[in-house]
């Protein structure tokens, strides 16, 4: 009885960890750089209480605040979408080379019409050529690749609001601005960065919550003259925070890449309505086959037909869709993935 007993209590105890983990993780999606002392507001727990969590989920590279450009808003380069259908028993190995690139933003193994699907960013639309005839997988793993030109971002992971904490938190952690983000800058003319700027979003794009005085030591520029240069970066839409933390973390355990084809007279009408669910996680127009690509996630699998029926088959003008479920994801925001460092220790 006294073991039994003694068991219910670590499940309580275990319980309510996740819970608070999952709290702490949905405040900082709301806002990567939020202080500590209104992430502890939100989550309800003390400032030490939260700051000992996150240390212990970083520490298990779980969790991680990084800065990260717009290439688009920046001229830094275009985004590329990638679809692979690899031979029989090639899977793994393509898309381990695929997420190893250094202009590899996203890479994922995938169930379904494809085998694997990455991003990639490549100087300009011109190189894509290059990357399809002389750097992609060798033809003896690869049965067919199809790329999409990313043309226009409707949302991205950064403005996704999982829906962890209430209206009041994401209001006050947001700063009163929920619009996605893109829907300010897609049509401006790109920034040109100066060394300055490049440098800070290097220094950030390894810490995203590192102090203006720590910035400044790393950039050679005054406290001030950081701070100051960081909040132009991101009025002018050119930096973003993003939390890295997979979402399982946050209750969600079914992620997958939506492949829509719409009329196109009716694709930024249906970009908009598909942008605005909160299940969507990223969603771009792009060229090509589907013209509208996302990445939704789901809280579990028994969501999916309905997803399919209700949110999916109301888009204004679809013409065919595709979903293809992530089985393992092996690179976000240029980052690697806890399963992608777990695959390479199991190889080694």
């Amino acid at each position: 009885m006294r073991e039994s007993t003694a068991h219910d209590v670590r499940m309580q105890a275990d319980h309510r960890s996740s819970e608070l983990d999952r709290r702490i993780v949905g405040a900082l999606q709301l806002n990567g750089r939020a202080s500590w002392s209104a992430i502890a507001k939100h989550v309800g727990a003390s400032e030490s209480t939260v700051l000992r969590r996150v240390g212990q989920l970083a520490g298990r590279g779980q969790l991680r605040v990084i800065g990260v450009v717009d290439v688009l808003r920046c001229g830094l380069g275009v985004p590329v979408l990638i679809r692979l259908h690899c031979r029989p028993g090639t899977t793994e190995a393509v898309s381990a080379e695929i997420a190893a690139r250094p202009d590899t933003r996203y890479a994922s193994v995938l169930s379904g019409s494809a085998d694997c699907a990455a991003e990639v960013v490549l100087p300009s639309h011109r190189d894509i050529s290059r990357l399809v005839l002389d750097e992609l997988p060798a033809s003896e793993r690869l049965t067919d690749s199809e790329t999409l030109t990313v043309m226009r971002t409707f949302t991205s992971a950064h403005d996704w609001n999982p829906g962890v904490l209430d209206d009041d938190a994401v209001r006050e952690l947001r700063g009163g601005e929920t619009r996605p983000f893109e829907e300010h800058f897609w049509e401006r003319a790109p920034e040109r960065l100066d060394e300055l700027e490049l440098a800070i979003i290097a220094a950030l794009g390894e810490d995203g919550r590192m102090s203006f005085k720590e910035l400044a030591r790393q950039v050679g520029s005054s406290e001030s003259t950081s701070a100051r240069r960081v909040d132009s970066l991101v009025r002018r839409g050119c930096l973003r925070f993003r939390t890295l933390a997979e979402p399982e973390l946050l209750g969600f355990n079914v992620e997958f890449m939506l492949w829509l084809s719409v009329l196109p007279a009716q694709l930024d009408e249906a970009g908009r309505q598909l942008a605005s669910d909160p299940n969507t996680k990223y969603l771009s127009a792009t060229t090509g086959r589907y013209n509208l690509v996302g990445q939704v996630s789901l809280r579990h699998y028994g969501e999916l037909y309905r997803y399919t029926t209700d949110v999916i088959g109301a888009l204004p003008g679809l013409r065919a869709s595709d979903i293809t479920l992530q089985l393992r994801t092996l690179k976000r925001a240029w980052t690697p993935t806890p399963a992608a460092a777990g695959h390479t220790l199991e190889q080694t």
